[in-house]
């Protein structure tokens, strides 16, 4: 598939900014996704956290691969219908996210059936682990 911009992103995620967290779709398919988040020290985070040393929080970056997982059911769901999150299992950081920085976000879906379901997502920076977990999500018309 042809990567999706982020027109596409914004026609599939209902988010806005500054909470979309997902800027481009490389690659989506066969239950499996990989996205990219820019990491820019515009965001309205790095204000507060911290501004001597910022760093990316965790819980912004489980909210990005949670909705990159969405783009596992690209071309799936009926039009409208809206992913939750649900549940964050095993969540680990393994390294700072900084302004700059090209955060990849890997997931891969396990399984989905009456609207639930739940991937296995990893977050990259020049191809070192920053974070893995574990994204449940309940799908539902919007």
């Amino acid at each position: 598939m042809e990567p999706l911009l982020i027109q596409e992103v914004l026609r599939t995620l209902p988010h806005r900014f500054p909470f979309v967290l997902v800027d481009r779709v490389l690659r989506a398919g066969e239950g499996e996704v990989h996205a990219l988040k820019n990491v820019s020290i515009g965001e309205p985070f790095f204000q507060g956290h911290f501004p001597q040393e910022p760093v990316m929080p965790g819980v912004l970056i489980v909210e990005a691969l949670a909705q990159a997982s969405m783009f596992c059911l690209h071309g799936q769901l009926e039009p409208g219908t809206v992913g939750y999150l649900a549940g964050v299992e095993g969540a680990r950081f393994k390294r700072k996210v900084i302004p700059g920085d090209q955060l990849h976000l890997h997931a891969k879906l396990e399984f989905l059936r009456r609207g639930l379901g739940k991937t296995t997502c990893r977050a990259e920076v020049d191809r070192q682990v920053a974070a893995e977990a574990t994204i449940l999500f309940a799908v539902a018309k919007g």
